[in-house]
């Protein structure tokens, strides 16, 4: 079966902080697709309203079944039920997290660019960030890991928030980085948490590594788990937390409760199930097109307008493309943006403050759709040359 990416859909005025938070024309900043879910889970989805109650619900073994076989057949990763916990979504068991496992001031430390409610979870709950800023040189990132033990070797840095792969700059993390990130977690007594939301967002021939797949001897690595992103389906509120430390496990399942981020509804369970042992072949379908419309981007950027770079990535859907021969800091250009043509896009200083040079671009919709998205770019930095 071949499926549909090409058809563009209406989503203004369906409640959608994409198209309906800001006031825009053509927004592509949000991490969610401008695609249909996959035919199998609207069918799924129907037959389940069709059923006309929509009471309490238990989590069936089938839920947790559906994740275990995903990411053993896909991923390599052998998780069991009886470590995985529910969870509305990714934040949500982050925060919940922090919460139950350290304490007020404590310091977390991220990776920066990165995902920008990083900073707000931390922030939020009061506690400090600590940045282990990638190293960008002027083409790819790296880890300085030299920064990263001396940032981890600080007594009052009790977590690690990993991002694999990772928004926004669109790397997997290779198998050597993973362990060294664990074994200096571990060495100084660290949690490690790693949100693992984009994983299966990955370019054709490429592979993402499951942190918990290639490390065993550290039992203080803490995974989220979720098919929103994958599969299109972040408003169905669904994901889980792999804690294999059985201490670990009992005080998040406690905060969970506390703060009541463990209740499943029967729209998540009739979805995810049906994303997980369905719609394989959509996903692979769904990551070529997306791939082809990287490929659109960079041959755009290099034909027609070179000042703008984009930084290779083989993860995500999320572009990042380095603006810094412009002489605009990352806000006041996407300001400029979206007054001028109506494109929205995420300025790079959200990501943290080395990403003040970047824009971050969203791709996951139709390829028409992507064209007048570039076009306005276009418009937009042309003009203010």
């Amino acid at each position: 079966m071949k499926y549909d990416f090409d058809t563009i859909i209406d989503r203004k005025n369906t409640s959608s902080v994409k198209w309906d938070y800001f006031d825009t024309q053509l927004p592509m900043w949000v991490a969610d697709m401008d695609f249909k879910v996959a035919p199998e889970i609207i069918e799924a989805l129907t037959k389940r309203v069709h059923h006309g109650i929509f009471g309490y619900a238990v989590i069936p073994d089938e839920y947790f079944n559906s994740y275990i076989n995903w990411w053993d057949n896909r991923h390599d990763l052998k998780m069991k039920k009886e470590n995985l916990l529910f969870s509305v979504g990714v934040m949500p068991s982050i925060s919940s997290i922090i919460r139950a496992l350290t304490e007020e001031n404590d310091c977390i430390l991220i990776q920066t660019p990165v995902y920008h409610i990083f900073f707000k979870v931390i922030l939020d709950n009061n506690r400090k960030v600590i940045e282990n800023k990638l190293v960008y040189d002027g083409k790819r990132y790296s880890i300085d890991f030299a920064d990263l033990e001396d940032k981890l070797s600080n007594e009052n840095v009790t977590m690690m928030l990993l991002c694999n792969p990772h928004n926004p700059v669109g790397k997997t993390w290779n198998k050597k980085e993973l362990e060294e990130i664990a074994f200096l977690c571990k060495k100084y007594d660290v949690i490690l948490i790693s949100d693992e939301i984009h994983c299966d967002l990955v370019d054709p021939g490429n592979k993402y590594i499951a942190l918990e797949s290639i490390v065993t001897d550290n039992d203080k690595i803490i995974t989220c788990l979720a098919p929103t992103k994958t599969f299109n389906i972040a408003g169905i509120q669904s994901s889980v937390i792999h804690v294999k430390n059985r201490q670990l496990y009992d005080i998040i399942q406690n905060r969970l409760e506390i703060d009541d981020s463990s209740h499943i509804n029967v729209f998540s369970i009739v979805a995810t199930i049906t994303a997980f042992n369905h719609c394989e072949k959509w996903l692979n379908q769904l990551n070529e097109y997306v791939y082809q419309n990287k490929l659109l981007v960079d041959d755009f950027l290099k034909k027609e307008l070179s000042i703008v770079e984009l930084v290779p990535s083989n993860a995500t859907y999320l572009l990042w493309l380095d603006c810094s021969k412009i002489k605009f800091k990352s806000k006041e250009l996407a300001e400029y943006i979206n007054q001028t043509t109506g494109l929205l896009l995420s300025p790079g200083v959200q990501f943290g403050e080395n990403g003040d040079n970047f824009l971050r671009l969203n791709i996951a919709c139709p390829k028409e759709m992507l064209l007048d998205g570039l076009n306005r770019f276009k418009e937009a930095i042309t003009s203010i040359e």
